[in-house]
């Protein structure tokens, strides 16, 4: 039937949008009946059946309103109020909330070696014990403690120092026994264990862990004995493995194992599970959704064989491959099917778990290994000698987050998402790679530059798609020296997991520049000369002391001065001068720096190659002298 524009449009009522409650909604329908049905229903009384019709349209509208207000505030993060959609919009962003927090402390482990009689009554490490991480240490009442990191005994860095000192002597005066000594993070908890039967294989598999105060799920473990591992996010199929740095592992970098002692390896993981917190704190184990016996290659293309005429190739290539394949496909996970899962995870946390200093000093449960071919007897002694202790309390225990916490710290987390795009960003993960893949001290990173081959003038060309980062350690004595092989691969390894697709990362090593320090100064007579000297050259220690500076960093005179003037007795600075030592067969660096053409209106500036000033021997590097008059 056709009809005009004209006709359709004189037939339009109007009606007002802005109603949002229960009065207004009741007001509109009143306006709108008297105007558009004036000869149908005309008494507005509270008395007229009528008007239940209005009020009860009235109640239903402002219903809708108020869950379609709701609804809309509770997709924002900023807005959300319930608990549950709080945790969905905090999954949703890669935050993931945690139920309990638990208290952390540094413990102190030692144990007792023998000396060998054969070297000069030296300690034999070949009864320095292993302690792995998880191991459990005691409270007077019990709260347990877990080490998170390995205790090696054996190996000793500037970042884990184990401290020697001579425990017993033997009648002849010669040392018996050592005690060695090492600090090991520690957190409260304690581990449980729950065990589920699973048949046939489900896609995205789901059980629920339900008990108070988890902390983690540590291990998950099928009746095949196969581990499965818990990732960010099914599509994720790499994780980091620990790799002893032992010569049947990797020859070529087994010979820098006392400094890096681990190397950083990417596992593929087909067996891997997700976690979830529900708003009841009950955790939510979810596995993939592989659930096809046949090879990934017989049910969805395979990009890297298609249209080969070969074995494993396709030549059909007008084949048609369903798209939901590849939801049974191991490329978000396998899912379990006809065994048994044994879930072992940790609780506790809390307040409790906030104990005073010298308190943990029973041993738990210990996971240790020792080197073969020694004797039994001696290593058993090793182990029935060890001793903790925390020298200060455990803190940090509480309550787990609040909603408006999860709120705060998701939206703080979004910004970084784990990716490196920043300089800072790339700077805070070189930092914060784990110490037993190698430490790195001191990092610097600038966009890289070339010499241009146009020119004969060393004009640089910045390179936009590369950046040269520079990296130095410390030694057995904290001194400054180059990374090793085996810690910049490892570091090059955990780098490749956050970079940007477009960066290239070049890892160097920067300039160590040594110096030392000389002044003279006038002291009051009323003071101790030698004292008032002493105070300087002590300030100036604690000023130059390598933790303080960084790569690039500059030298202001001025602020030694102020230093130095600063001290009690001090009248006035004579003479202040930094000059440059080098030296390898000095134990010096080998670089040279000219300080004086360095030297601008009081600044000491470092090179254009990133480089580091290090004060190297503070007790012999800083000469003073002083005068009275």
């Amino acid at each position: 039937m056709a009809y005009s524009k004209t006709s359709n449009k004189s037939q339009d009522k109007d009606v007002k949008y802005l109603s949002k409650d229960y009065n207004s909604f009741k007001n509109q329908l009143i306006n709108f009946t008297r105007t558009y049905f004036p000869d149908n229903f005309n008494d507005f009384s509270e008395g007229n059946p009528g008007m239940m019709f209005l009020e009860m349209a009235a109640y239903v509208g402002d219903v809708l309103s108020f869950y379609t207000d709701t609804q809309l505030r509770e997709s924002f993060l900023s807005l959300a109020k319930d608990k549950t959609n709080v945790y969905n919009l905090a999954y949703s962003v890669g935050y993931k909330p945690k139920i309990t927090s638990a208290a952390s402390v540094n413990l102190e482990i030692s144990q007792l070696i023998p000396s060998d009689a054969s070297n000069n009554y030296e300690p034999d490490f070949n009864y320095a014990l292993n302690i792995n991480k998880n191991s459990t240490f005691l409270t007077k009442n019990k709260s347990s403690f877990y080490t998170t990191k390995d205790i090696r005994f054996s190996f000793s860095s500037s970042f884990e120092p184990t401290t020697i000192s001579i425990y017993q002597y033997d009648t002849s005066n010669n040392p018996e026994y050592y005690l060695l000594t090492k600090t090991v993070p520690a957190v409260s908890g304690d581990l449980k264990s729950e065990i589920f039967t699973i048949g046939s294989a489900e896609k995205f598999k789901t059980i629920n862990l339900f008990d108070s105060d988890i902390i983690s799920i540590e291990s998950i473990t099928d009746s095949d004995n196969n581990k499965w591992t818990e990732v960010p996010y099914m599509a994720q199929d790499t994780v980091f493995e620990e790799v002893q740095n032992l010569g049947t592992n990797d020859p070529t970098l087994q010979q820098y194992n006392n400094q890096t002692p681990y190397l950083l390896k990417l596992k593929r993981t087909p067996k891997r599970f997700t976690t979830r917190i529900k708003s009841d704190n009950s955790i939510d184990i979810q596995f993939g959704a592989g659930t096809n016996d046949k090879a990934d290659e017989q049910i969805i293309p395979n990009p890297d064989n298609i249209g080969l005429g070969i074995k494993d190739g396709r030549s059909k290539l007008d084949t048609a491959y369903d798209p939901s394949n590849f939801l049974h496909t191991r490329a978000y996970g396998e899912a379990p099917s006809n065994t048994t899962l044994t879930v072992n995870y940790l609780v506790g946390g809390g307040l409790k778990s906030n104990v005073n200093s010298n308190t943990i000093t029973t041993i738990g449960t210990l996971f240790t290994t020792n080197k073969p071919n020694v004797n039994n007897s001696m290593v058993n002694f090793a182990k029935s000698s060890i001793v903790c202790t925390n020298p200060e309390a455990a803190r940090g225990g509480g309550a787990g987050e609040t909603i408006e916490e999860v709120r705060m710290n998701t939206m703080a987390n979004f910004s970084s998402q784990q990716r490196t795009v920043t300089k800072d960003d790339y700077l805070i993960r070189t930092l914060s790679m784990p110490s037993q893949f190698g430490r790195v001290s001191k990092a610097f990173i600038m966009q890289d530059d070339q010499i241009s081959p146009l020119t004969t003038e060393p004009d640089r060309i910045p390179n936009p798609l590369a950046l040269n980062l520079y990296t130095l350690g410390y030694d057995v004595n904290k001194k400054l020296t180059n990374l090793n092989t085996a810690t910049k691969t490892n570091l090059a390894t955990y780098l490749e997991q956050y970079r940007m697709l477009t960066d290239a990362i070049n890892i160097k090593d920067a300039f160590p520049i040594n110096f030392q320090v000389e002044f003279e100064i006038t002291s009051f007579k009323n003071y101790n000369n030698q004292l008032v000297l002493l105070e300087c050259i002590s300030e100036l220690q604690t000023y130059f002391q390598i933790d303080k500076w960084q790569i690039n960093q500059p030298i202001i005179i001025s602020e030694i001065e102020n230093l130095i003037g600063s001290v009690d007795g001090v009248q006035t600075i004579n003479s202040l001068v930094l000059n440059n030592i080098s030296g390898e067969s000095q134990g010096y660096s080998q670089y040279s720096y000219d300080f004086k053409s360095a030297t601008r209106d009081g600044v000491i500036y470092p090179s254009m190659d990133p480089s580091i000033f290090e004060l190297k021997y503070p007790n012999k590097d800083i000469n003073g002298r002083v005068t009275t008059y």
